[in-house]
């Protein structure tokens, strides 16, 4: 049997559409994390293929566990042409360096993961 964080995957974003893509941008009062999956390869949004979920994660140096950003679940996976786009953003107040992590779970592939360190 193997651990649950033996299972998560990870890959090059620009060849790999299951990768969640982190970009973490410095604002006047806050860090503009965008966290998405399909950033240069779309990821399908169908009922058979979607992306269920993205969860960020922050992680400040010298902290032993990371603190969850944000939770974010993606309902709507083509019914009557409605779809999710596997897409968000937060804004994170801190004055810490740290890692951002981002963890998407696609029904078919399972689950993947990406960082960005922020300094």
């Amino acid at each position: 049997m193997k651990k649950l964080t033996e299972l998560v995957q990870s890959g090059d974003w620009k060849n790999e559409k299951h990768v969640p893509v982190l970009h973490v941008e410095q604002k006047e009062d806050c860090l503009l994390v965008t966290a998405q999956v399909g950033e240069e390869i779309e990821h399908p949004n169908t009922l058979e293929h979607h992306i269920e979920w993205i969860k960020v994660f922050f992680q400040p140096e010298g902290f032993k566990f990371p603190i969850e950003v944000g939770s974010y679940n993606f309902s709507a996976h083509g019914e009557e042409e409605v779809l999710s786009k596997p897409y968000v953003q937060a804004c994170v107040k801190t004055d810490k360096k740290g890692v951002f992590y981002a963890l998407s779970y696609c029904n078919i592939h399972g689950l993947w993961e990406s960082f960005e360190e922020v300094k």
